[in-house]
């Protein structure tokens, strides 16, 4: 498929997100103004983010399909759950043994994404609105189930799967239409009537946006299914309305849109080092621009052709870039040692 600005732009406006919502994640229980901010992030940075990896899962459901489906997401899971439980047992963080089917901290997007594609074999023989209604049923149900958890990334996987199925079904055209004056106009409206509830209203669980545990768990049995539908209610609008903002245009930083993976997978390596050591603290209008500030350089850095060679062995399983680097020193060498 052919990249288009619009979307890179917006991979990377939420993936910074993602990094910057992990930052500031402390501050949110001393800070109704954090508190308001990351909450505002998280109705709609995830739900987003996996639309948008459903609107370029255009795949097969073939054998080979899937076997290269393990190589680029559950292999690199397996890696990666080895390097944090070493590395968060090296900075003293608690709860740093897991077991492989306990997705460490941010590694259940890759469980998950793999999820989701095999899903799709099956949901992607069956008319759109049955398969997306069936998928919401499923993602309000599951919340009832308090052997549903965060073992194996199941309760994200079927709590955000409607998401990933809408992103699938959804073409081109329809994402544009939301960029016409009414409902850009409309969409504006809500994002910011949405940020005034959330800084009027009393504090409610950040869990509901996680999708990561029960009805139970969370002590809303009663009323679970309800609170949940409304979550992705607001997660739809949300990312309808936020994609309707998102410039067409392509920038200079637009390619880093297109390196998302590596920022999303490194990342935890410095956030969690700050949270570790509690140098994250917000008390005026200037730490909040430093820790802004901060988040958009860790996204540019985790990007670099650099950090993106060394570590695709392990993101990738293989290492073209690196072989490239290598490649092109020793032609600067040659060009040296003939002028």
């Amino acid at each position: 498929m052919k990249r288009m600005a619009l979307f890179d732009n917006a991979k990377l406006m939420l993936i910074f997100l993602v990094v910057f919502g992990h930052m500031v994640q402390p501050t949110t229980d001393g800070s109704r103004e954090m508190y308001t901010i990351y909450t505002w992030i998280y109705t709609f940075h995830m739900p987003a983010f996996i639309f948008l990896a459903g609107f370029f899962a255009k795949g097969s459901g073939n054998k080979d399909y899937i076997i290269n489906l393990a190589k680029k997401l559950i292999l690199p899971y397996l890696i990666f759950q080895f390097v944090f439980t070493a590395y968060f047992l090296f900075i003293g963080k608690d709860g740093w043994l897991n077991a492989p089917f306990y997705p460490h901290w941010s590694l259940w997007f890759l469980f998950s994404l793999f999820c989701w594609h095999i899903l799709l074999i099956w949901f992607s023989k069956i008319p759109a609105w049955i398969g997306i209604t069936a998928a919401v049923v499923i993602g309000v149900l599951v919340g009832y189930a308090d052997s549903i958890d965060q073992t194996f990334s199941l309760s994200r996987t079927f709590v955000f799967f409607p998401f990933f199925l809408a992103g699938y079904w959804l073409t081109k055209d329809t994402v544009m239409k939301w960029r016409s004056a009414v409902p850009r106009a409309a969409s504006l409206v809500f994002m910011i009537a949405l940020g005034v509830v959330i800084a009027m209203a009393p504090e409610f669980n950040s869990d509901w946006l996680l999708g990561s545990k029960s009805y139970a768990t969370m002590g809303e049995v009663e009323l679970g299914g309800l609170l949940r539908f409304g979550v992705y209610v607001v997660g739809a609008l949300m990312t309808v309305s936020v994609l309707a903002w998102i410039p067409n245009k392509h920038f200079s930083f637009t390619p880093l849109g297109g390196q998302t993976l590596y920022v999303y997978l490194l990342h935890g390596f410095i956030v969690q080092l700050f949270r570790q050591q509690n140098w994250v603290e917000i008390n005026n209008v200037l730490d909040f621009s430093l820790y802004f500030v901060l988040s958009g350089f860790i996204v540019y850095l985790l990007s670099t052709s650099t950090i993106r060679a060394v570590t695709q062995p392990l993101i990738e399983c293989r290492s073209a870039l690196l072989r490239k680097q290598f490649s092109n020193l020793q032609q600067q060498d040659r060009y040296h040692t003939t002028n």
